[in-house]
């Protein structure tokens, strides 16, 4: 009797428990600005599927588990927090602790955590000090130039290296450096060096681009080449790219172009003589751009993908970025060995607006949202990164002047880490308080780190500014508003991912490549259908999966962030429902073309340029 009277008071109470539970869950889920700051209080409410207790066993063992890394108690205490009215750009700041220290977290994440609590620390000082004083200080150091240059015909670069060049705020793309000068011929060569930042404890920068010369010497006595490369203190230097290179493939390109100039490869085919090696070592000499006191004018410029070269007008070599070695980082141009400079000048580089000069900043400002308790049509997430504050303004003059993002039915964010300048960090914070679009985030902005943004996308659209579709894009993207909200009324609202779909694609295993993947990270021959970064869109309920997804540790982190949604929502297709993936080859990820949604690798000239096209002609036509 005792042991039915037990059965059923626990049949009774698990039905309790049930449906108390349903109820909760049934709520709207709503968060004050008070849970914003609590991360630790304010971690949301999560479903979990009746399981059976085998069932739970598993998923508790592949689990990720939490792990304390350094700096985060800092980036989260409260009482580091700004005031409430310059809050908005930390709304989605909060929710981001548990993605951070997770045990299978993101390369670099470590690294990009630890960094953003120094530049953290500075920016916070530095805001500080502005209240406290009636007069900006801040105003004076404004020091993000449009160019720098450096002149001085009778320096001469022997054996000690020099630092020729100061970079203000970093590069963007299309900065460009260029140096006019004259090898010595009493040295073997030269190097030009792309420098990052110090360390702390006095630490080396990182050298983000080696550029070494070996000169030919005289009468072609020795085989010239170019070697390019990078340097870390922590792993000191990295994989050497020659130019020439006589035993791999010329095949791999950096923004289209060659890694090394046609003229200096020449393929050796085997059995070939002694005197043919001869010809091809002539040949190789009398091609090579540097020469013994001749002038040369080289040219270093950013591109999307990596460095690329041309001297006296002519492409000479290309050189991929490597992680936590992007050009955002540069901070000085250094040269060693014997070079005799007659002038440098960098052009191009990241520069703000003076806000108080901007005479539209209110119509540029992030509208109000007319009603929180009502969802948005529409939340579009825009990846940026610190410095590139033109590309920034040219959307908000731009497409994010359309009716339905200036009436609230759509809203705009840009989802930006911190940078390691402080005088970036600084400018950023103005323009964020100014524009009151922008969220912060809680780490570096490392390529690598990518995902840990789409995730903060997802929690700003289901938790903070809850929206019925979520759209990711890029800083460099023209997306046609208007277009994407006509497209997605005929569209489910449910297991929706729309947009350039690739149904099945391949890891790339080339370890020389920028999107390399090894069999650790990603054992299949082949990725889940997945749409291209630079725009696509998802619904609210797989947006909601993955928040949830991540809050529990069930969903893997993998680097690559528009794959990694594709690998979400296959999990999303297995657990709750079918997904719809729409195609659209209207979204280009590499281009205009007429009658485009997205247009992808758009500078800010050519945006605005979209934008008018779009206001006098009322066509998607594009700009040359």
């Amino acid at each position: 009797m005792k042991k039915w009277t037990g059965g059923v008071l626990i049949i009774g109470l698990t039905f309790i428990l049930l449906v108390s539970y349903s109820f909760i869950e049934k709520q709207p889920q709503k968060q004050s600005a008070y849970e914003f700051f609590h991360p630790n209080e304010g971690i949301a409410k999560v479903s979990k599927s009746v399981d059976t207790i085998a069932e739970k066993l598993q998923t508790s063992i592949r689990r990720p588990h939490l792990v304390n890394l350094d700096e985060l108690d800092y980036l989260f205490n409260l009482t580091h927090m700004p005031k409430e009215e310059e809050a908005k750009p930390f709304l989605a700041w909060g929710q981001m602790r548990p993605l951070l220290s997770r045990s299978d977290s993101l390369p670099e994440t470590a690294q990009g955590i630890k960094e953003a609590a120094i530049a953290w620390k500075e920016l916070k000082s530095k805001v500080d000090g502005t209240r406290v004083s009636k007069f900006d200080h801040d105003k004076m150091e404004k020091n993000c130039s449009f160019s720098v240059s450096a002149v001085n015909s009778n320096t001469l670069f022997p054996s000690n290296e020099s630092v020729i060049l100061g970079i203000p705020c970093g590069l963007i793309v299309d900065s460009s450096i260029t140096l006019i000068a004259i090898p010595d011929g009493n040295q073997d060569g030269f190097q030009i060096e792309f420098v990052g930042l110090e360390g702390k404890d006095e630490q080396d920068p990182p050298v983000i681009l080696h550029y070494n010369v070996v000169l030919p010497g005289d009468n072609f006595t020795k085989e010239p080449v170019i070697i390019q490369n990078t340097w870390t203190y922590e792993f000191g230097w990295g994989k050497e790219e020659r130019c020439p290179n006589h035993k791999s493939p010329n095949n791999v390109k950096v923004d289209g172009l060659v890694k090394c100039n046609e003229q200096l490869t020449r393929s050796r085919v085997e059995g070939k003589s002694n005197a043919s090696d001869v010809n091809d070592h002539n040949h190789v000499a009398s091609n090579f751009p540097f020469l013994d006191g001749s002038l040369f004018t080289a040219t270093i410029w950013a591109g999307e993908e990596g460095f690329y070269a041309t001297v006296n007008g002519r492409h000479e070599t290309s050189f991929a970025y490597r992680e936590r070695l992007e050009p955002w980082l540069v901070s000085g141009v250094r040269v060693k060995g014997g070079l005799r400079i007659i002038s440098a000048l960098a052009i191009g580089l990241p520069v703000s607006e003076d806000i108080e000069l901007v005479g539209d900043v209110e119509d540029l400002k992030a509208p109000l949202m007319p009603n929180q308790s009502k969802r948005l049509l529409l939340l579009i997430g825009v990846f940026s990164s610190g410095n590139n504050f033109k590309r920034r303004m040219a959307l908000r003059r731009s497409w994010m002047q359309y009716e339905a993002v200036r009436s609230g039915v759509v809203a705009v964010r840009f989802f930006i880490g911190l940078h390691k300048n402080k005088q970036v960090n600084m400018e950023l914070w103005r323009e964020a308080q100014a524009y009151q679009d922008v969220q912060l985030m809680p780490f570096v902005d490392y390529y690598s780190l990518l995902t840990l943004k789409t995730i903060a996308v997802c929690i700003m659209g289901t938790k903070i500014l809850p929206a019925k579709y979520i759209m990711k894009t890029d800083d460099d993207a023209f997306v046609r508003v208007d277009e994407i909200l006509t497209s997605l009324k005929a569209k489910t609202s449910d297991g929706l991912l729309y947009g350039l779909v690739s149904p099945d694609s391949k890891p790339q295993r080339d370890k020389d490549n920028k999107w390399y993947i090894s069999t650790e990270e990603w054992p299949n021959d082949s990725y889940p259908p997945w749409a291209h970064g630079p725009g696509y869109v998802i619904s609210r309920d797989i947006a909601k999966f993955i928040v949830r997804g991540h809050h529990e540790r069930n969903l893997k982190l993998f680097k690559l962030e528009d794959v990694a949604v594709g690998i979400w929502i296959e999990q999303f297709k297995k657990q709750v429902r079918e997904v719809q993936y729409i195609n659209d080859d209207r979204f280009y990820n590499s281009g205009c073309e007429p009658n485009y949604i997205l247009a992808h690798y758009q500078n800010p000239r050519m945006i605005l340029c979209l934008w008018e096209k779009m206001q006098i002609e009322h066509k998607p036509d594009c700009c040359d």
